[in-house]
């Protein structure tokens, strides 16, 4: 299977995958809207949970920004199901167990792990606008924080200005003066 270095401005290639009820879901589906399409390794896996995680917490603002956030893995359906149950995650997971679509956007790449170099889903993020083009690519990606930087940038893509965010040094008292 040959893997595939995608750029803004790329078609996206087209897929259908099966969700966690094994319903067939395409990208063809979301024409006319944004797609945030990501690809993570494992299911039940601490990064991958946490991102997962954070985009089910953040899901609203997507869909305020008429985005779909559809995450792809090589898991099984009924990996997906138990994930998508234990976390309560509120977006599509779609499964590529024989690695196609995760092929042709470039996220099946060797990895070393525990000191073996073997190939894998590299954690990644595409942004999809509403023809269908690759509006933006993280080749890699931090799970921490990221859906917040996905929603940052199609908040930007979109022209449309985010709901200001709290941090955490915002919501802490100010320090004692001694």
């Amino acid at each position: 299977m040959a893997t595939m270095k995608l750029k803004v401005g790329d078609k996206a290639p087209d897929f259908c995958l099966p969700d966690k009820d094994d319903k067939q879901v395409c990208l063809k589906d979301f024409g006319g809207r944004w797609v945030v399409l990501y690809f993570y390794p494992k299911d039940q896996t601490p990064g991958c949970t946490r991102e997962a995680c954070e985009f089910t917490e953040r899901l609203s603002d997507f869909t305020g920004l008429d985005a779909a956030v559809l995450g792809v893995s090589a898991d099984s359906t009924a990996s997906h199901r138990k994930f998508a149950a234990k976390y309560k995650l509120a977006f599509e997971l779609l499964s590529d167990p024989r690695h196609e679509v995760i092929g042709k956007y470039g996220a099946w790449q060797p990895k070393k792990i525990m000191g073996k170099e073997l190939l894998g889903t590299v954690r990644s993020t595409f942004i999809v606008d509403p023809m269908g083009n690759i509006a933006y690519v993280w080749p890699t990606v931090n799970p921490w924080g990221h859906a917040n930087e996905v929603r940052m940038k199609l908040a930007e893509l979109t022209g449309q200005k985010p709901r200001q965010e709290q941090t955490i040094s915002q919501t802490l008292p100010p320090p004692s003066i001694i």
